[in-house]
C-alpha cells in the first residue's frame, strides 16, 4: 500500500512539474492543499449539513480512524494519503466547527455533489458552492497577510479536483428527463462548463497548480450494472460509460486549451482507467498481493 501512495504522490506533484517535496522531512516553506469534489474527496463536510448522504456511522472508517469520520470509506481518502506525503496533516472539512486555520489547507468537497447545482440539489454543496467557500478563504488569507504575501501562497498550493461522475450517474437513477432535451454531448458541455470555469475562478484568486482525476468505465459500478434490464452475464450501464468517454476526451481538451491561454497554468491529470488495469496486472509493484 505504500507504494501505492507514493505512485499518488508522484502523479498528482511531479508528473506535469507540479513542485511539492514529497517525503517525510519537514519542509520549512510548505505546500497548502485545497481540495473541491464529490464523496471521493469528501472528509465529512456533510456531516455538518443537512442531508442523509453522511457517512457517519460504522463501517465507515473502521480501518484507519476507528470510528466514522464522515469520510465514504473504511480508512483514508486520496487526500490523506496526498497530504501525509507531502508531509501536511489530514486537510480538514471547511464546515467543521472551529476551522479557521488555513494555512495548510482546507477540504470543501461534499458527498453526492456536483458540476452542476440541480445535481441532488438541497441535500450537498455543489461546485459553486465549494467555490464560494475558497473565495472566503481566500479573502480571508488576504486580509491576515496582505495581498501580496497572499497571492504567493495561493500560487503555491495545489488544488485537488474530482466532480462529475454524480451529474452523469443521477439522471438515470432518478426520473430525470435530461436527454429529452440534451444530447449527451451538450450535457457534457454543461458540465464540463461549470467545471472549467471554477477552474478559472480559482486561478484568479492565485490558483496555479492542478490535480485532476478522469473517469473509469463508471457504468460498471454494480449500481448502475443492476439498472441494465435482465442482466445475468455482469454487462455494464453503457450509457453512462459513454458519458464518461465523453467527459474524458472533452475535460482533456479544455485543460490543454487552459495551459495555453492561463498565465502559469499547471495540471497533472489521473488517468483512472490505466491505472487500474496496471494495478490488475501488477498487484506488486503497488504493494498489493492477491490472495492465497
Amino acid at each position: 500500500m505504500a507504494s501505492l501512495r507514493l505512485f499518488l504522490c508522484f502523479f498528482l506533484f511531479t508528473a506535469s512539474s507540479v513542485n511539492i517535496v514529497c517525503s517525510r522531512s519537514l519542509q520549512k516553506d510548505h505546500i497548502a492543499l485545497f481540495v473541491f469534489g464529490d464523496s471521493v474527496y469528501d472528509p465529512g463536510n456533510n456531516n455538518y449539513i443537512d442531508t442523509i448522504a453522511r457517512a457517519n456511522y460504522y463501517p465507515y472508517g473502521e480501518t484507519f480512524f476507528k470510528y466514522p469520520t464522515g469520510r465514504f470509506s473504511d480508512g483514508r481518502l486520496i487526500p490523506d494519503f496526498i497530504a501525509e506525503y507531502a508531509n501536511l496533516p489530514l486537510i480538514p472539512p471547511y464546515l467543521q466547527p472551529g476551522n479557521h486555520e488555513f494555512t495548510t489547507g482546507v477540504n470543501f468537497a461534499s458527498a453526492g455533489a456536483g458540476a452542476l447545482s440541480e445535481t441532488n440539489q438541497g441535500f450537498v454543496i455543489d461546485l459553486k458552492t465549494q467555490l464560494s467557500y475558497f473565495k472566503k478563504v481566500a479573502k480571508q488569507l488576504r486580509q491576515e497577510l496582505g495581498d501580496a504575501e497572499a497571492m504567493a501562497f495561493l500560487s503555491k498550493a495545489v488544488y485537488l479536483i474530482n466532480i462529475g461522475s454524480n451529474d452523469y450517474v443521477l439522471p438515470f437513477t432518478s426520473n430525470s428527463t435530461v436527454f429529452q432535451y440534451f444530447s449527451k454531448q451538450q450535457y457534457v458541455g454543461m458540465v464540463i462548463g461549470n467545471l472549467t470555469e471554477t477552474i478559472k475562478e480559482i486561478h484568479m484568486e492565485g490558483g496555479r497548480k492542478f490535480g485532476f482525476r478522469n473517469f473509469g468505465s463508471m457504468g460498471c459500478i454494480p449500481l448502475l450494472k443492476a439498472l441494465v434490464p435482465g442482466n445475468t452475464a455482469g454487462s455494464c450501464f453503457e450509457q453512462v460509460n459513454e458519458l464518461a468517454k465523453l467527459h474524458n476526451a472533452a475535460l482533456t481538451e479544455a485543460l490543454e486549451e487552459m495551459e495555453i491561454k492561463l498565465v502559469q497554468f499547471k495540471y497533472s491529470m489521473h488517468h483512472l482507467n490505466i491505472y487500474l488495469s496496471e494495478l490488475t496486472k501488477n498487484p506488486g509493484r503497488f504493494g498489493m498481493h492477491p490472495a492465497i
